[in-house]
């Protein structure tokens, strides 16, 4: 199976595990090359489609090469772990801008996956990373905002932001970014788009 270099995987996991379970996963695994690597657990009683949803993400220190029979291992390894399935995406980072800020709670986590209409994906790509990540990442609330391209299950766009509180997302700041005319062209070409906002869990 050819491979591909990612810095994050994503799996996600449609139940409500016990706290725990993604740092038993993890440790449990391995990765070509040992890279370094970070944990973060997401989870939210009611997504989109009103059922638990759980985002479990693996960083790597470096750029590392999987191939989809890696992510297919490491889903048996958390079905094996929990009985419940789950599928596992490699992401290939395009952006990552992180503020300075207190040594603050994060409270929430909120992701936006999305299909570009046919034609439309350079336009909303290089919106993304001209205007629309950097602004976002300049709210007050918004600590850390990254924009990934999903290899695997998609949607192909992956936008995630790390924020204080849920509340982030309704003020004037992030609502300004939010309302550009450079916005209201691109947005209407989103497809597939799920929006979903997570709490910060422990792993």
């Amino acid at each position: 199976m050819p491979t591909h270099t990612c810095k994050a995987l994503v799996l996600k996991c449609a139940e409500a595990c016990p706290p725990g379970t993604a740092m038993r996963w993890h440790t449990a695994i391995t990765f070509p090359g040992k890279p370094q690597t970070s944990l973060q657990t997401a989870f939210t009683p009611h997504a989109e489609n009103g059922l638990p949803m759980m985002y479990v993400y693996v960083r790597f220190s470096e750029p590392t090469d999987l191939s989809p029979d890696d992510c297919a291992a490491l889903e048996k390894a958390w079905y094996a772990l929990t009985g419940h399935a789950a599928q596992i995406s490699r992401l290939q980072e395009v952006m990552h801008l992180e503020t300075q800020h207190p040594q603050e709670t994060l409270g929430a986590h909120y992701v936006v996956e999305t299909d570009p209409e046919q034609g439309w994906e350079e336009e909303i790509f290089k919106w993304y990373d001209e205007e629309h990540l950097p602004g976002l990442s300049r709210a007050p609330g918004c600590m850390v905002a990254r924009r990934y391209l999903n290899l695997d299950h998609g949607p192909r766009s992956f936008a995630c932001y790390d924020l204080l509180n849920p509340e982030v997302v309704t003020t004037a700041p992030w609502l300004a970014v939010r309302g550009t005319a450079w916005s209201d062209i691109c947005r209407p070409h989103f497809t597939n788009t799920l929006r979903t906002m997570f709490n910060q869990k422990e792993s």
